[in-house]
């Protein structure tokens, strides 16, 4: 059965704006539904009540981690890291990919704050401590991710989304009854 995965990525944006696009179209290469911050609609919701959602209708959470810690929270957290967190929390199958050597990226695209760079530093060696890879370029970034989503799926195979037309001798309704059991 020919099946979609929606995937969520995360990451900064600003600096990131051109591997976010790698990531993209990477996914869509694979036949995946990229799901992120510049896809989000204008919503009645307050911005974490959007993004936790988005999380939760995703098959797999990929973030990229370059230079920068990003928009921090009430909590005091970045966005990128509690949505990371989050992900884990809800049992989503979680793929780390890294500047391989952030301190080579131009002023712009690094964090100007010791207190941030600090926090930086302690969210990479979070990610590190479950599946990750490095990444060097927009390029490299982006055939990362395909390799490492292949095997991921095979690793841990989500439900996924299927055309309801395309299910054999089943309705939509009795196919989803079974995806709900």
């Amino acid at each position: 059965m020919d099946k979609r995965y929606q995937v969520f990525v995360s990451s900064t944006y600003e600096d990131l704006r051109e591997e976010r696009q790698e990531v993209m179209q990477a996914l869509l290469e694979l036949d995946c539904i990229p799901s992120g911050m510049e896809l989000f609609p204008a919503a009645n919701e307050d911005q974490w009540t959007l993004i936790k959602g988005v999380i939760d209708d995703c098959d797999y959470y990929v973030v990229v981690i370059g230079g920068r810690y990003g928009s921090v929270g009430k909590t005091g957290i970045s966005f990128t890291q509690m949505e990371y967190e989050y992900a884990i929390a809800q049992g989503k199958p979680v793929i780390a990919f890294l500047h391989k050597d952030p301190g080579s990226l131009p002023a712009k695209k690094c964090e100007k704050s010791q207190e941030n760079r600090e926090k930086l530093d302690k969210f990479r060696a979070l990610a590190q401590e479950k599946m990750c890879r490095f990444w060097t370029s927009p390029a490299d970034l982006g055939s990362v991710v395909s390799r490492s989503l292949i095997k991921l799926i095979k690793a841990h195979p989500a439900i996924g989304w299927v055309r309801a037309d395309l299910l054999p001798d089943q309705s939509a309704a009795e196919e989803m009854l079974r995806m709900k059991k």
